[in-house]
C-alpha cells in the first residue's frame, strides 16, 4: 500500500466516526423527550385493552357468519343454476314430440334426474343455513334484517326441496308425463296385439294347427321396454303389468272362441253319456296341445321380450297372469271334472287319454309353468295327475272283480254272443293296442311308485287274463241258465266262434295260439251238437215206418204219408220260427251252420218226396199237402239266423256298437255304485 493510499483512508473512517456520534446524540435527545409520553400512555393501558377485547370479539362473531355463508353459497348457487337447467327440461318435455317416444323418455330421464339433483342440493343448503341461523342467535350485532332473509332462504329453499314431490302429484309434469307413457304402453299393446291364427288343418280334418309369425314387431318391442324402464323407476311397474296382461289375456280368449270351448264348463255330473264324454275329451286333447303350444308357447316368448329386462320374477308374474286370465285353469279343471264322473270301464280309456294329452305337454308345461309364480297352476296340474292315475288304475285293477259281478245278468235271449263279451273282449284289445299299452303301463309304474312298490313286470297281462277267465266263467252260468239245451248249444257255440275270431288281435295273440285253436274246436264240436239235437229230430216224420209197397195198400200209404208231412211240415214251421228269433252273428260260421243243417236235412227230405211224394200228387188236391219243394226248404234253412244289423246295414250296426259300450258300461255303473 502507498503513502498516499493510507491517508485517504484514514480520512473516511474518522467522517463515519463523526456521522454515528452525532446521530447517537441526537436518539438521547429524543428519548428524553418521549420519557414523559410513555407515562401517560401506561397509565391509560388497562382502560384501552379493555376496549380492544370487546371489539375483538364481535369481529369474530362477524368471521364465524362470514365462513357459514361462504359455505352455503355454493350448494344455494348450485340450486340456483339445477332449477334453471329443470325449468329448461320442463320446457323440452312440453315441447317433445310425442311421436319420438325415445327422444320423450330421454328428456323425461334428465328431469327426474336434475329434480332430484335439485332436492338433493336443497338439502344440502338447508343444512348450511341452519348452522347460519344458530350463529346468528342471540347475536345483538344481526338485525332483524338479516333474520328476516334467513327465514325467506328456508322458505324459498322448502319450496324447492317439495317442488318434485308437487310435479309427481296430480296435475303435476312428472304425474301427467307417467300417465301419458301409461296410456302410450296401452296403445302400443293393444295395437301390436293380433289375434291367433287357429284354423282346421286341411291334411288332417277336424285337427287345429296355428298359422303365425312373430306376435309382435322388435321395434315395437324396444319402445315397451324403454316405456317399461321408466315406469319402474317411478313405482308404476305393477299397473304396467296389469296393462300388459289384461290385453294380451282378452287376445287369447278372443282367439280361442274359434274353438268351441263350451264344454270346458261342463261338471261331470252334466254329461249325458260315456259317447259325449269320448267326444269331448278328444277335443280336449288336441285343444290341449295346441293351445300350450301354439298359443302359450310363443305368448310366454313374447312377456320375455318385453320385460326381460327387468327381471326373470316380473316375466313370470306376468305371464302367470295372462295364462290364468286366458283359461288356463278351465282346461285343467275340465279333467279334474271328467275324473269325478262315474267310474265306468269306458272312462279308464277316458283317462289314459287325458294322461297321455298331459305327458305330451309336460315338457312345455314344466318349461313355462316351472316357477313359483306359477303356484295355482302347478297345483291344480298335479292334483289333475294324481287324480288320473289314481283312477285309472282302481278302474283296471277292479276289472276282473267288475266282470264277475256281471254274472248274475241274464244271457241274451237269442243265442248271441252278450254285449258284456263284445264289449270286454273290444276293451281288452284296446288296452292291449298300442295307443293305450304303453300309457297304461306308464300310469301303473306310476301308481307303484306312489306306494313304493316296484312294478312287475306282465301285471298288465296277468289281469287282463283273469278278465278272460272270469269271462269264461259267466259263459258257462250263462249257458246252464238257457232252458232249451239246442239254444244253450248254438250259444256257446256263437261265443266260441267269437274268441275265434280274435286270432291275429292284441288280445288273441297274448293268449296265443293254442287258445285260440281250443276255441275252434269247441265251437265245430258244439255246432255239431246244435244240429244233430235240433233238426235231426225232424227225420222221424221221413222214415218209411208203416209204408208198405204193396197195390193194395196204396190208399192206406197214402193217408199215411199225408199225416207224416202234415206233421212234419207243423214241426218245421215250428222250428223255422223259433229259430229264426235265434242269432249267429259271425258270417261265415252262419253259413257254415246252415249248410250243415241243409245237408243234413235237405238229402233226407228230398228222397222222401221222390219215393212217397207221388202218392199225395195223384190226389187232385194233393198239391196243398206237399207245401215245400225240396228248393223251398233248402232257401228258407239257408236263411236262418239272420241278425236284425244286416237288415238296416252299417250304420245301424255302429249305433248298435255304441249301444253295447252304453248298456255294458251303465251294468259296470250299477255294479260298481252296489259294491
Amino acid at each position: 500500500m502507498t503513502e498516499g493510499d493510507s491517508i485517504e483512508s484514514l480520512l473516511a473512517a474518522r467522517k463515519l466516526l463523526n456521522s454515528s456520534l452525532d446521530k447517537s446524540r441526537a436518539v438521547a435527545l429524543a428519548l428524553g423527550k418521549t420519557g414523559s409520553r410513555l407515562e401517560e400512555i401506561k397509565e391509560r393501558l388497562p382502560s384501552s385493552e379493555a376496549a380492544f377485547r370487546c371489539f375483538s370479539m364481535q369481529k369474530c362473531s362477524f368471521v364465524v357468519v362470514r365462513n357459514q355463508i361462504d359455505s352455503a353459497i355454493g350448494p344455494a348457487a348450485a340450486v340456483l343454476k339445477v332449477f334453471d337447467s329443470v325449468q329448461e327440461l320442463e320446457k323440452s318435455l312440453i315441447s317433445e314430440s310425442h311421436s319420438d317416444i325415445f327422444g320423450y323418455l330421454v328428456v323425461l330421464k334428465q328431469l327426474e334426474e336434475a329434480m332430484k339433483f335439485l332436492a338433493d342440493n336443497c338439502r344440502l343448503a338447508i343444512q348450511w343455513l341452519e348452522g347460519i341461523a344458530e350463529a346468528l342467535e342471540g347475536n345483538v350485532a344481526v338485525t332483524d334484517r338479516y333474520n328476516c332473509s334467513v327465514k325467506k332462504s328456508f322458505r324459498i329453499l322448502h319450496e324447492l326441496l317439495a317442488y318434485e314431490a308437487s310435479a309427481r302429484l296430480n296435475g303435476g309434469l312428472l304425474f301427467e308425463a307417467l300417465n301419458y307413457l301409461e296410456s302410450e304402453f296401452n296403445r302400443l299393446v293393444t295395437e301390436n296385439t293380433i289375434p291367433f291364427a287357429l284354423v282346421a288343418s286341411s291334411s288332417s280334418p277336424g285337427k287345429q294347427a296355428y298359422i303365425g309369425s312373430s306376435l309382435m314387431p322388435i321395434t315395437v318391442i324396444q319402445k315397451l321396454q324403454v316405456i317399461i324402464d321408466r315406469l319402474k323407476a317411478n313405482g308404476r311397474l305393477e299397473i304396467c303389468i296389469s296393462v300388459y296382461a289384461e290385453v294380451r289375456s282378452l287376445n287369447i280368449r278372443k282367439s280361442l272362441q274359434k274353438l268351441d270351448l263350451e264344454y270346458l264348463e261342463k261338471w261331470a255330473k252334466e254329461f249325458d253319456d260315456v259317447q259325449d264324454i269320448e267326444g269331448l275329451i278328444g277335443n280336449w286333447c288336441k285343444h290341449l296341445e295346441l293351445v300350450v303350444k301354439h298359443v302359450f308357447e310363443p305368448e310366454c316368448k313374447l312377456c320375455s321380450d318385453v320385460f326381460n329386462k327387468i327381471g326373470l320374477d316380473i316375466c313370470n308374474c306376468c305371464f302367470a297372469k295372462i295364462a290364468i286370465q286366458s283359461g288356463i285353469l278351465s282346461f285343467l279343471q275340465f279333467g279334474k271334472n271328467v275324473t269325478e264322473s262315474n267310474k265306468d270301464p269306458v272312462k279308464l280309456l277316458r283317462l289314459l287319454e287325458i294322461f297321455a294329452a298331459l305327458d305330451k305337454v309336460r315338457v312345455d308345461f314344466n318349461r313355462l309353468f316351472g316357477g313359483e309364480a306359477y303356484g295355482d297352476i302347478q297345483s291344480l296340474i298335479r292334483d289333475l295327475i294324481r287324480r288320473v292315475v289314481n283312477g285309472a288304475c282302481e278302474i283296471f285293477l277292479e276289472l276282473p272283480l267288475q266282470v264277475k259281478l256281471q254274472r248274475q245278468v241274464s244271457p241274451p235271449p237269442d243265442g248271441s254272443v252278450p254285449r258284456l263279451v263284445l264289449f270286454v273282449t273290444d276293451y281288452c284289445n284296446q288296452l292291449l293296442g298300442d295307443n293305450y299299452r304303453p300309457i297304461l303301463t306308464q300310469v301303473l309304474v306310476i301308481h307303484q311308485s306312489w306306494k313304493q312298490a316296484k312294478y312287475e313286470e306282465g301285471l298288465l297281462t296277468r289281469l287282463i287274463y283273469s278278465v278272460i277267465k272270469e269271462i269264461a266263467l259267466n259263459l258257462d252260468e250263462w249257458s246252464n241258465s238257457h232252458q232249451d239245451i239246442t239254444l244253450s248249444y248254438l250259444f256257446v257255440m256263437n261265443n266260441h266262434c267269437h274268441f275265434c275270431n280274435l286270432k291275429g288281435t292284441k288280445l288273441g295273440d297274448m293268449m296265443g295260439d293254442s287258445w285260440v285253436k281250443a276255441h275252434e274246436q269247441y265251437k265245430n264240436y258244439y255246432a255239431g251238437l246244435y244240429v244233430r239235437e235240433s233238426w235231426g229230430k225232424l227225420f222221424s216224420f221221413l222214415r218209411q215206418d208203416g209204408l208198405i209197397a204193396s197195390p193194395s195198400r196204396k190208399a192206406s200209404n197214402r193217408e199215411l204219408v199225408k199225416k207224416k208231412l202234415k206233421d212234419f211240415y207243423q214241426t218245421f214251421d215250428y222250428m223255422v220260427k223259433k229259430h229264426s228269433c235265434w242269432v249267429v252273428t259271425d258270417k261265415n260260421s252262419r253259413e257254415k251252420i246252415c249248410q250243415l243243417v241243409v245237408q243234413a236235412f235237405l238229402p233226407v227230405y228230398r228222397s222222401y218226396l221222390q219215393n212217397y211224394g207221388v202218392l199225395v200228387e195223384e190226389n187232385a188236391s194233393g198239391g196243398k199237402y206237399v207245401k215245400y219243394s225240396a228248393n223251398d226248404l233248402e232257401k228258407i234253412l239257408s236263411s236262418l239266423f239272420q241278425p236284425n244289423l244286416r237288415k238296416n246295414g252299417s250304420s245301424r250296426h255302429l249305433q248298435f256298437i255304441g249301444k253295447i259300450k252304453n248298456v255294458v258300461t251303465h251294468q259296470f255303473h250299477l255294479m260298481l255304485t252296489a259294491s
